[in-house]
Order: C-alpha cells, then sequence, then structure tokens
C-alpha cells in the first residue's frame, strides 16, 4: 500500500465503527501476528502501535516469563532468533545452545537490542523475510505484558476505538518444568487490567489441550473470570483426535474458538481449478466455536499455488472457507480488503 494511501487508512479508522466493515464483512475479525510485523521488528511497541493504527480488531501477544517472574512479549522462550543476546551475554547459553528467557532477569533482558527475526542455518544471521525491516537498524526493544496493555488500552481512549488483545500461553508445559505458572499469572494480570468476562475484548489462547482445561476448569473459577479461550492446533498427530465430530464436541467444552494452521482449512497443494477445503469450519461452527487461522502473508513465496495473489487467498479463507478470522503479519492489507468488500 503507497504511503499516502496507508495515511488516509490511518486517519480514516479513527473514525470507523468498532467493526471494519458492514454486512457479510462485520463479524471478519483481523488480527495483527505480533503487531504488523510484515513491517516492524515482530512484537515490538512500534510494530503494535503500527497494526493499531492500521485498523486490527485486534493485537497479539506471545507471553513468556523471566527469571524473576516478569511477563515479557516474545514469540519464543529463547532469545537469539530476534535479539542479539548472544553478543552481550555471552557464555549464558544452555548445552543446546540457546539462550533461555527464564535464565534472564527482566533488567537484563532490557539491555537487548531486538531485531528482525534470523535463520542461522547458512552459519550466518540472514532474516527470514529478505524484504522486511533491515537487520541491525535503528533500535527495538522487549516490552513486558503490562506495557503493551497499557499501551492497547490507551490508545482505545484516545481514539475512541475498542481495539482487543489476543495473549498466547507460551509453552506452559516447559515453564511449569521451570518452577513457574505462566498461566496464572497471566490470568491475574489480564484480570488486574479488567478483563473479566467473554464479553471483554480478549481471547487467551495456547496450543496446549492440558493447559486450557487447567485454565477453564481450575484457575479461572479460581479467580473468579471466565475469558474466551481458544485451542490453537498445527497439522501433526497431537490434535488428530479434535477433527472428528466426537473431538470436536469434547474440545468446545473447554474451548470458544480454534486458531488451525490455515494448510488444515485448504490444504497447501490444492488446486486452484479443483479447490479442495476441509471440513474443519463446519465442524467447529456446529460446536459453537469461532475459528481463526494462522499466519497470512504476502511476502514473496507466501502465498501458496491456488490463489492468484494475496488478496485472493484472504476471499478464499473469509468467504469460501468462512472463517470468522484470521491472523495476519500484514494488517493493513487485509482491513483494505476487507473494506472493498
Amino acid at each position: 500500500m503507497a504511503f499516502a494511501n496507508r495515511s488516509v487508512l490511518i486517519y480514516g479508522v479513527l473514525f470507523m465503527a468498532l467493526t471494519v466493515s458492514h454486512g457479510a464483512t462485520a463479524q471478519k475479525l483481523v488480527i495483527a501476528h505480533r503487531g504488523a510485523s510484515a513491517y516492524l521488528p515482530e512484537h515490538t511497541m512500534e510494530a503494535k502501535a503500527m497494526a493499531y493504527a492500521m485498523g486490527a480488531d485486534y493485537v497479539e501477544q506471545d507471553v513468556v516469563m523471566t527469571r524473576d517472574n516478569q511477563l515479557i512479549v516474545l514469540h519464543d522462550i529463547t532469545l537469539e532468533r530476534t535479539t542479539d543476546v548472544a553478543r552481550q551475554f555471552p557464555g549464558r547459553a544452555r548445552a543446546d545452545g540457546s539462550y533461555y528467557v527464564v535464565d534472564f532477569t527482566l533488567a537484563e533482558i532490557r539491555q537487548l537490542k531486538v531485531n528482525e527475526g534470523v535463520s542461522t542455518r547458512s552459519g550466518e544471521r540472514q532474516p527470514v523475510y529478505s524484504q522486511r525491516f533491515p537487520l541491525d537498524k535503528s533500535a527495538f526493544r522487549i516490552n513486558t505484558l503490562s506495557e503493551e496493555i497499557e499501551l492497547v488500552q490507551g490508545l482505545n481512549r484516545s481514539t475512541g476505538k475498542d481495539v482487543g488483545i489476543y495473549p498466547e500461553v507460551k509453552s506452559p508445559a516447559f515453564h511449569r518444568t521451570e518452577g513457574k505458572d505462566l498461566s496464572r499469572a497471566l490470568l491475574e494480570m489480564l484480570k488486574s487490567y479488567g478483563y473479566v468476562s467473554k464479553q471483554d475484548k480478549v481471547f487467551v489462547q495456547t496450543f496446549e489441550f492440558e493447559e486450557l482445561k487447567i485454565i477453564h476448569d481450575e484457575l479461572q473459577p479460581a479467580l473468579g473470570i471466565e475469558l474466551n479461550l481458544v485451542q490453537l492446533m498445527g497439522d501433526d498427530e497431537a490434535y488428530e483426535w479434535m477433527l472428528n465430530a466426537q473431538g470436536m464436541t469434547e474440545l468446545a467444552r473447554y474451548a470458544d474458538g480454534i486458531g488451525p494452521e490455515k494448510a488444515m482449512i485448504i490444504p497447501q497443494d490444492a488446486a486452484s481449478t479443483d479447490l479442495s477445503v476441509t471440513n474443519l469450519v463446519a465442524l467447529a461452527h456446529a460446536n459453537g466455536l469461532k475459528v481463526h487461522p494462522y499466519t497470512f502473508r504476502a511476502d514473496p513465496g507466501q502465498v501458496p499455488g491456488y490463489a492468484a495473489d494475496f488478496e485472493s487467498m484472504l476471499r478464499l479463507f473469509y468467504f469460501e472457507a468462512g472463517v470468522d478470522g484470521l491472523f495476519t503479519d500484514f494488517p493493513d492489507r487485509v482491513v483494505n480488503f476487507l473494506q472493498g468488500e
């Protein structure tokens, strides 16, 4: 999107109603995946502010815990993919070569510089997406969950909008092995900021079904809250039992929605001339569950062959497959697409 058009969009959304469009698109959600992560390093405050201005309905937070029990927003339980931790704290890696968040205090993590996600498969740091924000430019930092909630809530007050948050309990089983109850800490923080019911603009997501049950059956009742819960799904055997009528009915006892990898809805190798859509969305909807697949990217090589372009892919998922919302690194393009429908 050209800068001028993006500026029009940013100013225009401030006067929009809470939904991005009307009619058939009124309930279709745009979830900013790690913020506007196509344009700025993921999970930085700058990326979140940009996603907000672009008109996202929800902004995502992956949540992990530090050694001194502080909640920070970071996709990985390790630090090396998106920070300069190896440069600043040489010798602090575990035996597997990774630098774990739970081994660092918040004060130490504040010293790190955040960069675009990198791969080291070639032996050198290379950006995963070559056309995104350049490595080691400008200055970005890791933020706490409380800082991010206050940013979103502050913008809601100053703009009159009602953008929601979408935190993920990141690797809760790992945190438990480290003596940390990440889910409880997250829920306690959400409650302290006024997120207490399904009417509040928050979804809490996790890949771990056993943790979902703990949140639903134990932690929420103990805290006197009842939030919208989402079961994330990958295309592997751990989730196969959920993909039939009996399994989905069982899942619906604990969840309000599912977050599948998008190829679980339209297979990656589907043919454009004979598009196959699985029954996952229909099965979820029959059990009262929302469907929010991930992750929709417009980078080179990221649009499957069955779609002519990024917008064609969006049309297939929103209106052919019937999903309720989706996670995207490009919230501006998805908002713009829905406004044009």
